[in-house]
C-alpha cells in the first residue's frame, strides 16, 4: 500500500522515540500537535516541549492549540487529510470530531497493559503499587478516558531497581516498535482490536506535589517504592527541622529482629546509608539532596552532618 498521512500528537519525552520512528518510516508525517510551550527553569522562560523540539528538528509543521473543542481547529485537523492520527501522551482531551476525522481513526500508545493503570500517570502507579510488569498497549481512541479496544499490548518487566525515568525511557522505546509492527495492519484495515474488560480497570490518576511527603508509618516497602516512583518528580521528600530533604534512592534492609523504633526515626547511620525506622521494618537512605546542594551519596552527607537519633517528618 501507498505511504500513509499521518498526524501525530505528543508532548513530553516519552512521544519522542514513536516520533522519530514515524519519521524514519516510509510514512509521512504530515503535521505534529503538541501542547503549548510552558515556563520553565528559574528563568520562567518558555520553552518548547521535547517532541515539538523533534519536530523542528525534522522541518515538521508544528501545531500547539490550547484547545481542540472548538470548530475552527477541528476544521483545522481534518484539514491535513490523514489516514490515520498517532497519540502519545499529548495532554489535550480529543473530541469526537477530531477521533472522526481521519480515515482510521486515532491510535494510541499508552504505558500500561490496558485495562490495568487507565489514566494520566501509568507508569508511576504501577511502581507505586508494586506491580511486577507493564508494558505498552496500542489502542484505539474512543471519547472515554482510555476505554478503547486494544489492537497490541507488549508487556515488560519492571526491574526491582526501576524508577519512573527509567521506565518511561524503556517503555517510549517499546511503545515506538509496537506501533510501527502494528501499523500496517491498521492502515490496511485488517487489525482487529480486542475490547477491554472493563470490571478489571484501575485508574491511574495524575500525581500531585503533595504525595511525595513521604510517610514514616508506612511500611519499608511500600516508601522505598514511592521513591522509585517519584524519581524524577515530584521526588519523594521528608522534613528535618523544618528543612525539605529530598530522597533519591533508598533500599528496605532485611528484617533482624532488632527493637521496634518510632516511625521516622534514625536508628543507624555510616558508610553504607541513613537507617530509619518505618511503620514495617526499616529503610537505608542511600542518595539525598537539600536545598540549595546538589544531590549527594548519604556518606557525603553524613561528613557534614550528624544524624543519630533524629526524627524525620
Amino acid at each position: 500500500m501507498p505511504p500513509a498521512r499521518i498526524l501525530y500528537a505528543g508532548t513530553p519525552e516519552f512521544a519522542v522515540p514513536a516520533l522519530s520512528a514515524l519519521i524514519a518510516s516510509p510514512h509521512e508525517v504530515v503535521a505534529v500537535y503538541t501542547q503549548p510551550d510552558r515556563p520553565a527553569g528559574r528563568g520562567r522562560r518558555l520553552e518548547p516541549s521535547p517532541v515539538k523540539r523533534r519536530a523542528i528538528d525534522a522541518a515538521l509543521p508544528v501545531c500547539q492549540p490550547t484547545s481542540l473543542k472548538t470548530p475552527a481547529e477541528q476544521e483545522a485537523l481534518a484539514a491535513w487529510g490523514a489516514d490515520l492520527m498517532v497519540v502519545a501522551a499529548y495532554g489535550l482531551i480529543l473530541p469526537e470530531a477530531v477521533l472522526d476525522a481521519p480515515r482510521c481513526g486515532c491510535v494510541n500508545i499508552h504505558a500500561s497493559l490496558l485495562p490495568r493503570w487507565r489514566g494520566a500517570a501509568p507508569i508511576q502507579r504501577a511502581l507505586l503499587a508494586g506491580d511486577d510488569e507493564t508494558g505498552i498497549s496500542i489502542m484505539r481512541m474512543e471519547a472515554g478516558l482510555d476505554t478503547g479496544p486494544v489492537y497490541r499490548l507488549v508487556p515488560m518487566v519492571i526491574g526491582a531497581e526501576d524508577t519512573a525515568g527509567s521506565l518511561t525511557v524503556r517503555l517510549a522505546e517499546l511503545g515506538a516498535e509496537a506501533l510501527l509492527d502494528v501499523l500496517p495492519e491498521i492502515l490496511a484495515g485488517g487489525a482487529v482490536p480486542a475490547a477491554q474488560e472493563d470490571a478489571a480497570a484501575t485508574y491511574a490518576r495524575k500525581l500531585t506535589k503533595d504525595e511525595a511527603r513521604i510517610d514514616w508509618t508506612q511500611s519499608a516497602a511500600a516508601i522505598e517504592r514511592a521513591v522509585r516512583a517519584f524519581d524524577p518528580w515530584p521526588v519523594a521528600q521528608t522534613r528535618l527541622g523544618g528543612e525539605v530533604v529530598r530522597i533519591w534512592s533508598a533500599q528496605v534492609l532485611p528484617a533482624t529482629g532488632v527493637a521496634a523504633a518510632e516511625p521516622g526515626r534514625v536508628v543507624a547511620t555510616g558508610p553504607e546509608g541513613i537507617d530509619v525506622a518505618t511503620g514495617a521494618g526499616r529503610l537505608r537512605i542511600t542518595e539525598l539532596q537539600v536545598p540549595g546542594k546538589r544531590r549527594m551519596s548519604a556518606r557525603d552527607f553524613l561528613n557534614a552532618r550528624r544524624l543519630d537519633g533524629v526524627l524525620f517528618d
